[in-house]
Parts: structure tokens; sequence; C-alpha cells
């Protein structure tokens, strides 16, 4: 068993608590977390971004979902921590597995702030049962973790209005309205994204997301907004242009006592916000509904959507740099994943406004491509040779827009089977993209289209199709998702942008996926939706056998390329057109 698992149950013991539950979370329910609240990842050793750690005082668990079921095998090797692998039929939900592991009238410990209001109610609920109480006020990282980095709070910059196209008081403006609709006094805003985009503030509080940690409250009135955050981490400019449209800055925690001092009506998602950001409303009549914002925040307006047609221009050209450069140097040089994520860095730091990467690179070569969400570090990082295939997973932030691509790349030689599965992929891809819909369609609708190409042959893959990506914010965002085991989706509407991403993944062999970002339109002939490209980056065409692809597929692959080179082959130089004139050749 890990040592820290070990001081983990030498505090339970000094706390009087039989179980702890550790999620990767923040305070704020966000998927990418600063290193502050890691303490998931430091006492299992499981780098993922997505899993929660169970410990009682004789057994340790992990759930996690299918993209890290490889990784957490191979990360949790020897610790005595035990891989439940959600969605199969053998792994118990979290408060089965402790009703079943704790005796009775023992104690459940966690820090209330890191978990969901209704998670903890779900909890309740279960281990009532046997008489379980739960301790929601002990932060465990603070009682283990020796050199845990502190909070952090570095500075704060503003978007223009001309980025933006809506200005803050104007955001503002338009939430309050939705609140009156609703009879609601006050909104409380947790999630990071939103509240960045309302001010159009970004940070640089998360590795790969542009947000800064705070907590908002927007009342229906004319009040103060109050925003609960560091204020050291904002110049006097800005806190300047925020009291000029009636924000204040709180400090970061002070939300939990201005929370139980509110008396009216408010308007919280239980399900999205933390356990005791809830229960400090106590004095308050509880409207419990998703956050207006999310759903204006995915709805793009013209500028943010022109915006964004600017970015990936950029980053297709440096994509195609990349692939063009990958495919010539394997021959001669010594190219391995890590040098091929520093090579596409490389790129996109030639792009105008280029902020940073979007998420953690995925450059995963031959079998590492199996694992959906694979890192490589100095222990596994494998030489790519000119063979087999790469799988290239990944995104840059600009000044204008958030990108998000995966191409899978043919290096030399490959099999019969890997190239059927590489068409399969791409003809999913291209029925995705060809889609046309009536408004009020779920992504859960749509995902077959995706899918059915791989399920002709009995293949399939576990993760969704598609998710919903912000505007220089997180690469991940909802309302809209594109699955077909979304319960509750959004309807896809006109100016959400959302991935299209299906794969197939082989263990111990090969990986293949192919990811695009999306934009969602609407046909001002018949009202229908479709979707149109944003990025612009050729598939590889030594993958494709046409014999898996209809006429509909092929005329879709066509028409795509034909794009990428009308669009990119102004920005490069002769011999880079030359190349992509061949690489976007009709098939």
């Amino acid at each position: 068993m890990k040592k820290e698992i070990e001081e983990l149950r030498k505090v339970m013991c000094r706390e009087k608590v039989y179980a702890v539950i550790v999620p990767t979370s923040d305070y704020h329910s966000s998927e990418y977390v600063s290193s502050h609240f890691k303490l998931r990842e430091y006492l299992s050793g499981f780098t993922g971004s997505a899993g929660t750690l169970v410990v009682t005082l004789d057994s340790a668990a992990l759930w996690t979902d299918s993209r890290y079921f490889l990784q957490a095998e191979r990360e949790l090797s020897g610790s005595g921590i035990e891989l439940m692998k959600m969605g199969e039929n053998s792994t118990p939900k979290i408060e089965k597995f402790l009703l079943e592991k704790m005796p009775e009238n023992s104690v459940l410990g966690f820090d209330g702030r890191t978990l969901s209001y209704e998670f903890v109610k779900r909890l309740s609920k279960t281990l009532s049962e046997k008489n379980i109480s739960l301790s929601a006020e002990t932060d465990f990282g603070e009682l283990v973790w020796e050199d845990r980095p502190p909070l952090s709070a570095k500075p704060v910059f503003e978007l223009s209005e001309g980025i933006c196209g809506v200005s803050r008081a104007e955001k503002l403006m338009q939430i309050r309205e939705k609140l009156k609709e609703e009879n609601a006094d006050c909104l409380v805003v947790s999630a990071l994204d939103e509240i960045a985009w309302t001010l159009n503030l970004r940070g640089n509080d998360i590795d790969f997301c542009p947000l800064f940690l705070g907590f908002m409250m927007i009342f229906s009135g004319d009040e103060t907004t109050k925003l609960f955050s560091d204020k050291t981490a904002f110049s006097n400019e800005i806190i300047g242009k925020l009291k000029a449209d009636g924000v204040e800055i709180y400090g970061y925690n002070d939300i939990y006592s201005a929370l139980s001092a509110f008396r009216g009506t408010l308007w919280i998602n239980e399900g999205a916000s933390n356990f005791r950001l809830v229960s400090s409303a106590k004095n308050a009549k509880i409207i419990n509904k998703p956050s207006p914002v999310e759903l204006m925040k995915a709805i793009k307006n013209p500028t943010e959507i022109l915006c964004e047609k600017n970015a990936h221009l950029k980053d297709g050209v440096a994509v195609t740099r990349f692939m063009k450069w990958l495919k010539t140097a394997v021959l001669s040089e010594k190219i391995t994943e890590l040098s091929a994520a520093e090579k596409i860095g490389y790129f996109r730091k030639q792009g105008e406004n280029y902020l940073g990467e979007s998420f953690a690179p995925i450059m995963a070569y031959g079998a590492h491509g199996a694992i959906v969400h694979y890192s490589a570090d100095e222990s596994t990082n494998a030489v790519i040779e000119p063979r087999g295939m790469l799988l290239s997973d990944t995104g840059g932030h600009y000044l204008d827009g958030t990108t998000d691509i995966t191409r899978t790349f043919v290096l030399g030689e490959i099999t019969e089977e890997e190239k059927r599965a590489f068409t399969l992929v791409l003809a999913g891809h291209l029925n995705l993209l060809g889609a046309k819909f009536p408004e009020g369609i779920r992504g859960s609708c749509i995902d077959y289209a995706a899918r059915e190409p791989q399920w002709q042959y009995g293949l399939d893959f576990g993760h969704g199709t598609g998710h919903g990506v912000g505007f220089l914010l997180n690469v991940h965002e909802g309302p809209q998702r594109i699955s077909c085991r979304a319960q509750n989706d959004a309807p896809i509407k006109a100016g959400m942008i959302t991935s299209d991403e299906p794969g197939i993944y082989i263990a111990g062999k090969y990986g293949i996926r192919h990811e695009s970002l999306l934009l969602c339109e609407k046909d001002e002939n018949d009202g229908f939706l479709r979707f149109s490209p944003l990025t612009l980056v050729p598939f590889d065409r030594d993958g494709i056998d046409k014999r898996y692809l209809t006429p509909r597929q092929l005329e879709l692959l066509n028409d795509y390329h034909r794009l990428v080179f009308e669009k990119l082959s102004p920005l490069l130089g002769e011999e880079e057109k030359k190349w992509l004139e061949k690489a976007t050749a009709p098939i």
C-alpha cells in the first residue's frame, strides 16, 4: 500500500472517520483543477483528469471512466488501490460500495467544498440505512500533504469588447432579465468559465484553462454584483472598470458568510455547486436549476464566431505544417512522442496571439494510441518509427479562440485491419459532419451517425462522440454533448461549437481518432440545422481505403479537403502549398 494512503489512515483514525472520499475536483466542480486541488493524484498516483478515490481503514478503490482504464491499470499497479471501471455492470456505485464496506454508526469524512450538494444528498440517503454519519468539515489535504501548493492567484486579464462581442454590462443585464423571469432575487455562479465569460475576464489559475478562482452573486435588482476572489490578482485598472459596471470584489472565502446572511429566492444549481455552498444558504428559498449562463456562453455570438474562425485558420496552418514535417522527418530523424509534442507547439507559437495549449498534448504512437487519454512521460516516451500510426490530439488557446484537433497520421506500412479501422472512423466522422436535423434535436439523437459505420463491423468506442468547446475558455463545456449515453443533454443550437471525434482503440495494438470542431448553423432555406467545419487540417490519405466509404462520404471528404486547400493555401509558402495540394487531392 502506498505510504501516502497509510499516512491518510493515521489521520482518519485521529479524526475518528472510517472512510474518506477524495474526488478530482476543486470548489467549483471544475473538470481540470489547479495543483492545490490535486489531492487524489497525490494520494493515489493516478494522473488522469477524472477519478474518485475512496479510502477506508482497510481498503482503497478508485473510480474512473473508460478513457482512463488502461492508464489507471498501469499507474495503480502495486499501489493496493482497486480500480473500479465506471460504466461496467460489475462496478458498484460509490455509495453502494461504502454501504457494504462501512460498519453501522461509523463516520464518512470529506471536504464539503469538493463534493456536489446532490451527490452528498445521495450519499446521506444510501448510508442512512446503517446510520452512517457524514463529516464534511475536514480538508484532509491540509493534514496529510506537507508541501501542498498554495491556492493560485495569478494575474487576471481583460478581453476587449471587440473580441467578446458583448460588453460586461450588457451580459449582466441579460442575466438579470433571466432572474426576473424566474422570480429569483439572486443567482449564484460557481463555475469558473461562467464567471470569466460574464465578466469578459480571463486568468491563469488552472493549467491549460484561462480561468481564475472565484464565486459570484448576481442580483435581479440594481444591487452591486459581488465577485468573491483574491483581489491581488486584479490590477487597479480592472478593479476600476469592474466597479464602473457595478461589480465589487470580496474575499474568496467570504461567499459562505454572504450566503448565510442572504434572505430571499436564490437560484443555484445543486448538481454543480459544492455541498458547503448550498448548505450555507440556509435562510434562502432555493430554485435548483442549471445556471442560465451555461447556455448563453455555449451559443457563440457573431463576433466570437468570426474570431474562432480566425483562430482555427492559424491553428490549421500550424498543424498542417506539423503533418508535413512529421511524415518527412520520420524517415531520417529521431522523433519521440515528447519531441513531437514540442514540435507542434513550436508551429503553434508562430501564430499571432497564441497564448498556450488548451490541454496537455496527446502524442500516442502505436499501441499507446489505444490509451484514450495517453500522456507521454520520460518513462513511456516512445520513439516514433517510419511504420504504423501516430495519434495526435492537441489544441491551442489564442486570444481569439480555442482549438481542439485530433489527426491520426500514417507513418509507413500499416495492416489491412488498421486501414479498415482508419477508414471506418473517418466514415463516422464524415457522417456527423454531413448531418442535417431540425431544431430541438439533442446530441444523443445524432450520435448514431458517427457510430453506424463501426457497428456494421461489430466495433464501437467507449467515449462520447462530441463535447462543447468554450470561447477562450474550457476545451470541454456544456450543456450540449454528442453521446449515445447522454442523459438530459441540451438540444444542439445554432452558434454552438461541438467536437466530432469517433475512434477505434485496440489494446496493445493501435488507436485511431479523427476530431474536428464543428459550428452549428441554421440553413436559411428550410430552417434545419447543419454543421460547418472550423478545424482545417487534412485527413491522412495514406490511411484511407475507399472501399469502406459510401459515395456520400467520399463527396463529403473531397469537399472538406477542397475547403482546407482553399482556406490554408494563401497562408503557406510555395513548397508547403504544393504539398497541401497533394494531401487534399480528390479521391
